[in-house]
């Protein structure tokens, strides 16, 4: 059990804030109107939705409670949406007619929408088959083959609890379905819809996307036995299908929408390049049939409700409302495993009582406060692991609270072991010196620098789950920096002096210099997050951001930072919005001028998170919950939508339950019909009852 406390920056303008901010605020619920539908997509012959269903019953509404299952969807619901489909012009389409206008063949039809059932349920043969042949409908069904080959009478193992076989498809339905012409089956895996160890603790995590944990020897399962594993078992379930049904299979569903590039490029060394996700959004030329996206079907839509789902934009014109609790790991590790695990369940209460749409969850450690890396809470390659915690934590907090969890991570600020021969190839000023306001940083102008933290990042996509990228405000640069060799090479490179007081004698050059120092920076994050997101797709990102940048767009000299390129480079800045921090005498009017800042600029209240502060790091004590709903309520009225606090202080419940609540819970945004899919939480897996507390 940790509490952290930092000293406020002499000159927070110039130095590397202390502390990792993030004070975020959320206003008191203020109603939030609906939002249009974002508009249809373009005609363009190639571009196409898919909806997931799974599996198609009677009374569902009234059986939830029962049998909850949110992917389950109501049988006359469902005839209802066919209807919906073609009386509102769209025309499903098979994965056939996909791939030959890909190939340049025949176009799509406007409004192109593929249906897809997954898991192969017995209704797929008795509720969804019939209505296919009625309104002449293609599908693609995916099927898990070891599920199938469980002999009549007995129980498949669905999950994490046991289900009748007379559930699931017989193989003469499905080879019926083949003969027909309708329905092309595809591979959801034998043996890999379910959940394999995962961690020291016991999560149990997607098996086609998860390295496993041997808890016999303590360690992880390495790339080559985990994509062996992975590429076996797609092998073996195309091999049945084909040999049962009589029918070709040319493409893989990814259980619980789970994948990574291995994964997928196994998929396709087993016959199988085209694969199926559960990312959300349109499928545009440019989105490749080895990534295919769909949209999730639940037990509650109906079918009206599908217009929003088939207009959902990626990255589109207005992106979710993000509502964040930015929280140190530091205060749930402890010494004794079962003080951590007591504080780790805190922490998942609260979050799940607050219901935001996103944590911000530290994934290193920072035992003494100064906002540097002395070790990191996953297995990797350079640095000491305090505790393997960082999964687990993540984990449960995606399972049991519904939030996304966000990596918050360093970009240079990494103290390595003094056996490392890059330990000393630091960040320099310009006179030498060592600035204790500063924080300590690797150059990243070293390649092999850039090399070590790409590892790192790897490591943290390789062993842990998350669905996001924070990076921490220690990617920035002062006006006199970096005088290291490695960047003074870079200067050279980019037709500059290779001298940085002969560059600071020039404001034209020093207009450059600061400008490539930014995108500089901008383009190492990416590359840590390509790094990360291999084994983990569609990572969102955000970057902590000072304000003086933001305010005075000069001051982008003293940190390399810009705001309107921030904006364009990540999904979301995250705002260091604290007037404490900053000394500011009117803190609201301070935050006004913010607000307005983000207004004026394209994309500035879209795109920017305001994390306010509630911790007051001079004084050590909490900033009143008065202050801070005060703070949120402005930042409403003036068009916030992202909102977000930093430290969320899980132990002491500071800032008080009511008051985050009211500001930071998306609960209180829109009705669940009227969110888009990004908006709306994952319906939970079967994984979730298997996974310990």
């Amino acid at each position: 059990m940790r509490r952290k406390t930092k000293p406020h920056p002499i000159d927070f303008w110039r130095s590397t804030l202390p502390w990792l901010l993030l004070a975020l605020l959320a206003a008191c619920a203020l109603p939030v109107p609906a939002q249009p539908l974002p508009p249809a997509d373009p005609d363009d012959g190639q571009g196409f939705r898919v909806i997931a269903f799974h599996d198609v019953r009677a009374n569902v509404r009234q059986s939830f409670e029962a049998s909850p299952d949110e992917t389950a969807v109501d049988e006359r619901t469902f005839a209802d949406t066919l209807a919906w489909l073609q009386y509102s012009g769209y025309h499903p389409v098979s994965l056939q007619q996909i791939v030959d206008a890909r190939a340049d063949g025949k176009p799509l039809p406007p409004k192109a929408v593929l249906l897809t059932f997954d898991d192969g349920y017995r209704s797929a043969y008795t509720k969804v088959f019939p209505l296919l042949k009625r309104y002449n409908y293609p599908a693609l069904m995916a099927l898990v083959t070891s599920w199938l080959e469980v002999p009549q009478g007995r129980q498949v193992h669905w999950g994490d609890r046991p289900a009748p076989r007379e559930n699931f498809l017989s193989w003469s339905e499905a080879a019926e379905m083949a003969r027909s012409g309708l329905v092309e089956f595809a591979s959801h895996s034998d043996a890999m819809h379910t959940g394999i160890l995962a961690n020291p603790q016991g999560n149990l995590l997607p098996a086609a996307a998860t390295h496993r944990y041997d808890p016999k020897t303590g360690r992880y399962e390495d790339d080559d036995a985990y994509v062996q594993r992975v590429e076996a078992d797609l092998r073996r379930s195309r091999e049945i299908i084909e040999r049962r049904t009589g029918a070709k299979v040319r493409s893989m569903v990814w259980p619980y929408g789970a994948y990574n590039t291995a994964a997928v490029e196994a998929s396709k060394r087993a016959g199988m390049p085209i694969t199926f996700t559960l990312d959300d959004g349109p499928n545009a030329p440019g989105v490749p049939l080895a990534r295919i996206r769909r949209a999730l079907a639940a037990y509650d839509n109906e079918a009206p409700a599908f217009d929003r789902m088939l207009r959902s934009p990626v990255g589109g014109e207005v992106r979710p409302v993000n509502r964040v609790m930015h929280v140190d790991l530091d205060y749930v590790y402890d010494p004794d495993p079962a003080q951590q695990e007591r504080n780790l369940s805190m922490l998942i209460d609260r979050v799940a009582a607050v219901h935001p749409r996103a944590v911000f969850l530290q994934a290193y450690a920072d035992p003494d406060g100064d906002g540097v890396a002395d070790a990191l809470y996953f297995p990797n390659r350079h640095l000491p692991v305090r505790a393997d915690l960082f999964g687990r934590a993540a984990w449960q907090l995606h399972s049991r609270a519904g939030v996304k969890v966000y990596a918050w991570m360093p970009v240079t600020a990494f103290r390595l072991p003094a056996s490392n021969p890059l330990a000393t190839h630091t960040v320099a000023a310009q006179d030498g010196a060592v600035h204790a306001d500063r924080y300590h940083r690797l150059t990243p102008f070293d390649p092999a620098v850039r090399a070590l933290v790409g590892d790192i990042y790897e490591d943290l996509g390789r062993h842990c789950f998350f669905e996001g990228l924070l990076f921490h405000d220690d990617a920035m640069l002062s006006d006199d920096e970096d005088a290291s060799p490695a960047a003074l090479a870079t200067y050279a490179q980019w037709g500059l002096p290779g001298d940085v007081a002969a560059i600071r004698a020039n404001p034209e050059l020093t207009a450059r210099w600061t400008t490539a120092k930014t995108r500089y920076l901008i383009g190492f994050t990416k590359e840590l997050a390509a790094r990360a997101g291999a084994w983990r797709p569609a990572l969102e990102t955000a970057r902590n951001l000072y304000a003086r940048p933001v305010l005075e767009p000069q001051a982008e000299q003293w940190f390399a930072q810009n705001y309107e390129a921030s904006l364009a480079a990540y999904d979301y800045v995250a705002l260091m919005a604290m007037p404490r921090m900053e000394r500011e005498a009117d803190a609201d009017g301070w935050l006004a001028r913010l607000a307005r800042r983000a207004a004026d600029t394209p994309r500035g209240l879209d795109g920017t998170v305001f994390e306010l502060q509630a911790r007051d790091w001079r004084t050590g004590k909490p900033v009143p919950d008065a202050e801070l709903t005060r703070q949120w309520t402005l930042l409403q009225r003036a068009g916030v939508r992202h909102l977000g606090y930093y430290p969320d202080d899980f132990l002491h419940d500071q800032p008080g339950l009511d008051t985050v609540r009211r500001a930071i819970s998306v609960r209180t945004l829109l009705p669940r019909a009227l969110r888009t899919p990004a908006e709306t939480e994952a319906p939970p897996s079967p994984l979730q009852g298997a996974r310990p507390r």
